[in-house]
């Protein structure tokens, strides 16, 4: 009898420890979360170098400043100004986020002196001859895709989750899948693999370089390749201040418009 009782005490316990087990383990749509959900400075100032690298070989760089605000409420703004060289001088681009629809865009293009909104159906233009489409420059809302836990994988010293999202709706990506591979210490994505509607891989993005700046983690130097063109953008960040409020007005059509504040 006594036997017995140890025996379902022991299958009890086995059986708790197996619930409490399931009840925390990740899964991909949890893992993707605690990715949006990483800590990001409220304001950043940047100094960064775009290198466009062709498939002979070939580079051309080019200087950029940026400047972001992320309130942490699924809402924000950034705004690109190429400094250099003289055939993008002066261009300038500006992205609204917002929390329950599609983000705004526009860029200013010193050839034509006028502001141009970047409309939807131009998602998966390039951006400025980049691997980058518009589409990219956003982060998808976490319910658009469906995430699956493929299981872990190292990406050069990271110790990663592998977790794939498929759209839910076909036609709201120009991708059929993505597959991330977020670090499990800082739930940053050091790699990402983007694959065309056939399939097929289309574009990978590598974090070259994770630096930690003021208790965030930054992503200071990353590359995203067409793998079919044989193109890729480089981009390192020179320079960076976080948290150093910036004027709103810098977030506006006015300044795409002329380039000051005033």
């Amino acid at each position: 009898m006594k036997h017995s009782l140890l025996k379902k005490s022991a299958a009890l316990c086995v059986l708790t420890v197996c619930c409490v087990c399931a009840a925390f383990a990740e899964d991909g749509t949890s893992i993707v979360q605690k990715s949006l959900d990483v800590k990001r400075p409220l304001f950043t100032h940047s100094a960064v170098k775009m290198t466009l690298i062709d498939s002979n070989g070939n580079t051309e760089d080019r200087m950029i400043e940026e400047w972001a605000k992320d309130p942490g409420d699924k809402t924000g703004a950034a705004v690109i100004v190429f400094r250099k060289p003289a055939s993008v001088k002066d261009t300038r681009f500006l992205q609204i986020v917002n929390k329950d629809r599609a983000n705004d865009k526009w860029i200013y293009l010193p050839a034509l002196r006028t502001v141009r909104r970047i409309a939807g159906a131009e998602g998966s233009k390039s951006f400025m001859g980049t691997d980058a489409d518009y589409d990219d420059l956003e982060t998808r809302k976490i319910e658009q895709d469906t995430h699956t836990l493929l299981g872990e994988e190292s990406v050069d010293a990271y110790t990663c989750w592998k977790v794939e999202s498929v759209p839910v709706d076909p036609k709201s990506s120009r991708y059929s899948k993505k597959i991330a591979y977020i670090d499990k210490e800082t739930c940053i994505p050091v790699k990402a693999e983007m694959y065309d509607k056939k399939g097929n891989l289309l574009k990978v993005l590598h974090i070259e370089k994770l630096e930690k700046n003021n208790n965030y983690w930054i992503p200071m130097k990353s590359s995203l390749k067409n793998v079919q063109t044989n193109h890729r953008t480089v981009l390192e960040i020179l320079k960076i201040e976080t948290d150093q409020p910036i004027d709103d007005k810098l977030f506006s059509q006015n300044f795409l418009n002329t380039g000051r504040l005033n």
